[in-house]
C-alpha cells in the first residue's frame, strides 16, 4: 500500500498503534479468543490491523484510520490469513518453508 506509506510512519499512527496494543495487552486478539496466548516475537511482532481496510479515500479520515473500534491486534499468521487466506506457507529469507 504505497499510498499509505507516509501514514504508517506518522507520529499519529505510531501513537495510536502503541496505545491500542497497550489496551489489548499486546496479544493477538484472534488467538486469545481461541484460548491461545500469543504476544508475537522479535521476528514476527503483533501487528495492528484495520478491520475496514484503508483506501486512498479513507486514509485521511481519523474515524477509519485512527479509530480503535476499527483496529485489531493480530499475530503474523492471523494477519496473513486475513489478507491472504489461501496461502498456507511462506519462505523465510534463507528459503526455508515456514507454516
Amino acid at each position: 500500500m504505497r499510498f499509505a506509506r507516509s501514514f504508517y510512519t506518522s507520529d499519529e499512527w505510531r501513537a495510536c498503534r502503541a496505545g491500542y496494543l497497550d489496551k489489548v495487552g499486546g496479544l493477538c486478539e484472534r488467538c486469545l479468543a481461541k484460548g491461545i496466548i500469543n504476544a508475537g516475537d522479535s521476528k514476527h511482532p503483533i501487528e495492528v490491523h484495520h478491520k475496514t481496510r484503508l483506501t486512498a479515500a479513507t486514509l485521511a479520515d481519523p474515524s477509519v484510520a485512527l479509530n480503535w473500534d476499527n483496529l485489531e491486534a493480530l499475530c503474523w499468521k492471523c494477519h496473513r490469513e486475513e489478507h491472504h487466506p489461501t496461502i498456507r506457507w511462506r519462505c523465510d529469507a534463507d528459503g526455508h518453508v515456514e507454516l
